[in-house]
């Protein structure tokens, strides 16, 4: 009995460690998207998407208004967007995007999670091109007819529409475009009265990499280090 009950604790504070890191996450962007484009969602696409994005989390809404106001006033920290670029074991590539008001630490940080998962950090360029920006949206499929919104939303910027499960294995839609037509695609979506699940800007891996499932768990490993990071904003890879 004692040994279930802790691990129902640690299964408990691993929960709501996910979900602090996700929502200092949403902070950050809000604070970003603020400072781009004003503390109005309604003026202001880039906060809107954020928005949304906490709702798909369950953040509070004192929160994410108490991080507009945060965000607006003029001692809000101001954090610098980088991208860093290395390689998993195995050499699965990896992008990982981070948001932070001291760089100096954050490479130094990036660079000993690399080393101590067993892979490396690399210079800029090394492996981008084999990732495409894009942008990804995530729709609850109930309501929505599919063959016809794809058919509706090519003129707006889609490029591929397909099925996917979310974390819970509950269905969704997930809609990809270039990065460039991202704005264009929200609107469209938008206009439909269609509230996405998420809106994000993705590093998409062009040519996954199948591993074995035990190599697979050490990169696994590797990436979960990054995503502890608390500057590191979200990680991507071609592991299939």
């Amino acid at each position: 009995m004692g040994r279930i009950f802790e691990t129902r604790k640690h299964t408990m504070f691993a929960r709501w460690d996910r979900m602090a890191k996700q929502f200092a996450r949403i902070g950050k962007d809000i604070t970003i998207a603020v400072k781009a484009g004003g503390s109005d969602p309604n003026a202001n696409p880039m906060l809107r998407r954020v928005v949304q994005n906490a709702r798909a989390i369950n953040m509070p809404k004192d929160k994410v208004e108490a991080a507009i106001k945060r965000a607006s006033g003029k001692d809000a920290t101001s954090f610098e967007e980088i991208l860093y670029e290395g390689y998993a074991p195995h050499g699965i590539a990896v992008i990982v995007e981070t948001a932070t008001d001291n760089p100096t630490r954050t490479v130094a940080n990036v660079r000993m999670h690399f080393n101590k998962g067993g892979g490396n950090l690399a210079s800029n360029g090394s492996v981008l091109f084999g990732f495409k920006r894009m942008g990804v949206f995530r729709l609850h499929p109930e309501g929505v007819q599919a063959e016809e919104l794809e058919l509706e939303l090519i003129d707006h910027g889609l490029e591929e529409m397909g099925e996917s499960t979310g974390e819970k294995g509950e269905p969704q839609l997930v809609l990809r475009c270039s990065y460039t037509d991202f704005g264009q695609l929200q609107k469209a979506i938008e206009d439909r009265n269609i509230t996405p699940i998420s809106a994000e800007l993705e590093y998409v891996a062009q040519t996954p990499t199948e591993l074995p499932e035990n190599q697979a768990n050490e990169v696994l490993a590797l990436i979960d280090r990054l995503e502890q990071d608390d500057d590191v904003q979200k990680v991507f890879h071609n592991l299939a």
